[in-house]
């Protein structure tokens, strides 16, 4: 057996020292709390963007089509559909969907309440597991009978409470062009994505409403919405739909439309960064503390290895085998510890936000199984590595005085 690690061995589980025992119990904790706390300081940022992205992902696609010129208003203009365009992107396996869509600016007026939205006209080919996964009443719109699919609205739980308004309800939109145009409605469904740029500004109805409102023809629309298969491509996806795209048509991204949730997500990356350095900082801190307090203990078993001719790196090397031997105990409980509340959290959702501050109700988890792997043995070598210094006390220690201590 290996001199150092049997020696560690023996005053690491077989040692009557109450002192040393409380400080490596100490320093226990600070490894399990550092590391549960980054284990989930991860989780919840990982899964804090993830469902950032899906939510605004879901309602607004990933790419738009629109036509290419300087309208930059809620309306768009329209163009002819893009038929060798749209067989192009339903023959790639890059994009799942694509979906015609319209908008149009309007104004709700209900229970002597008004209030400015902004309508978004899709058809039967609109992707619904978005909306359906985020409503709170009621159903989507019913396609399959035209004339009542035209009446047919979902709003916000946020407009929903601004215009008092409740499932069923009827209201009026009014819509500001020459001749002003009104419309009456019913409201079908009620969702919340928690997300205040949609939920504040969207309503969803029938794309062909909005095309009898501007006098469209039938084969018109204002745009075409896609969604990518894996957004990490989402790039090469551009440059695909941008090659194929005709002249009349530009493309934005996700990131275009949504300029300042994407700016400040990264933002996230920097707390990350510095929850992580300080936690670290708490174990290595932790353990130096320990480390040091065990030589001194040990200063008399130290002289006399000393004097049977141990060297002093094979004596440092006990040490640093004593301190692998609670770094990895505070790995073991530190991954229970943070593994747990996460789970803990994704099934139960016991920890709850502010969704008007946070765009969601609940505290979301992501876990990352290279994240848990990168802090574990980020954690062993960084301590490990700083524990070298603190250990050469041991080559200061002179074998007749530390006997003679004794």
């Amino acid at each position: 057996m290996n001199f150092a690690s049997f020696i560690a061995g023996r005053i690491s589980f077989k040692s009557k020292r109450t002192f040393s025992k409380l400080i490596v119990r100490i320093a226990i904790v600070g490894i399990v709390l550092g590391l549960g706390v980054m284990i989930l300081s991860l989780a919840i940022i990982r899964g804090f963007k993830n469902e950032i992205l899906e939510k605004v992902r879901g309602f607004d696609g990933d790419i738009k089509v629109v036509k290419y010129d300087l309208n930059g208003s809620y309306e768009n203009s329209p163009f002819v559909k893009a038929d060798t365009f749209v067989n192009k992107v339903k023959g790639s396996r890059a994009i799942l969907h694509i979906m015609p869509f319209a908008t149009k600016p309007g104004i709700i007026k209900a229970h002597n309440e008004i209030e400015g939205v902004v309508l978004k006209g899709v058809d039967s080919t609109y992707s619904w597991d978005f909306l359906r996964a985020n409503l709170v009443a009621g159903t989507v719109i019913n396609f399959k009978d035209t004339t009542e699919s035209k009446r047919q609205l979902m709003i916000s739980q946020t407009t929903a409470n601004r215009l008092k308004l409740k499932l069923g309800d009827n209201l009026m939109m009014y819509f500001v062009q020459q001749p002003m145009r009104r419309r009456p409605f019913k409201v079908v469904g009620i969702f919340d994505t928690s997300i205040e740029d949609i939920d504040k500004i969207y309503v969803i109805g029938d794309l062909s409403l909005l095309k009898r409102l501007n006098n469209w023809k039938a084969d018109e629309i204002g745009g075409y919405q896609l969604t990518v298969a894996d957004f990490e491509k989402i790039d090469e996806v551009g440059y695909f739909v941008d090659n194929n795209l005709p002249p009349r048509l530009k493309f934005t991204t996700v990131f275009e439309n949504f300029p300042l949730i994407f700016e400040w997500l990264p933002l996230l990356d920097i707390n990350a960064r510095v929850m992580l350095i300080l936690m670290l900082a708490v174990a290595v801190i932790n353990m130096i503390s320990a480390l040091l307090i065990m030589i001194l203990e040990r200063t008399a078993m130290i002289g006399i290895l000393k004097a049977m001719g141990a060297t002093n790196w094979s004596i440092q090397k006990v040490f640093l085998y004593n301190a692998s031997y609670i770094i990895g105990l505070g790995l073991i409980f530190g991954n229970a510890l943070g593994l747990g509340l996460s789970i803990l959290q994704y099934k139960t959702h016991v920890f709850k936000l502010d969704a008007s501050s946070y765009y969601m109700s609940f505290v979301p988890i992501q876990t990352n199984w290279a994240d848990i792997v990168f802090l574990n043995i980020g954690t062993m070598a960084i301590c490990l590595l700083v524990l070298i210094v603190p250990s050469m006390l041991v080559s200061k220690i002179s074998p007749v005085k530390a006997i003679r201590f004794k």
